[in-house]
């Protein structure tokens, strides 16, 4: 499985962005997207299962982010809507396997393949 992140940028705050994670293979089942700023713990931001399309959000981007997946693609998009400097940091796509339908893992250890990220900022 091979992740590529892009749509990555500078913004003001209030703005808005859209991230791609274009994949390669297909052994996985949720797709994920990470975000760790510069001293911080990397965090889930969003996932979708791929077979059934259950979204997850992380309550700080919940109503301003939307996780979505083109399957024709094979990508899965994260819209980024009304940014503020919480925000910035280093966006990365991961993908999983679950063995429970519709299950994603809230950790980074849970995610075997990971893109090489990238940033966004916010000022």
């Amino acid at each position: 499985v091979q992740l590529v992140e892009s749509g990555g940028g500078s913004v003001q705050a209030g703005g808005s962005l859209r991230l791609s994670c274009a994949a390669t293979g297909h052994r996985y089942n949720c797709v994920a997207w990470f975000r760790q700023a510069s001293g911080k713990e990397r965090e889930r931001v969003a996932a979708i299962s791929t077979g059934g399309g259950v979204t997850y959000y992380a309550d700080s981007v919940k109503f301003r982010f939307t996780i979505s997946q083109d399957n024709a693609k094979n990508t899965v998009d994260l819209q980024l809507n009304s940014l503020n400097s919480d925000d910035s940091a280093m966006y990365y796509c991961a993908a999983g396997t679950s063995g429970v339908r519709d299950h994603c893992g809230q950790s980074a250890a849970w995610y075997a393949y990971w893109g090489r990220g990238t940033q966004v900022t916010v000022s």
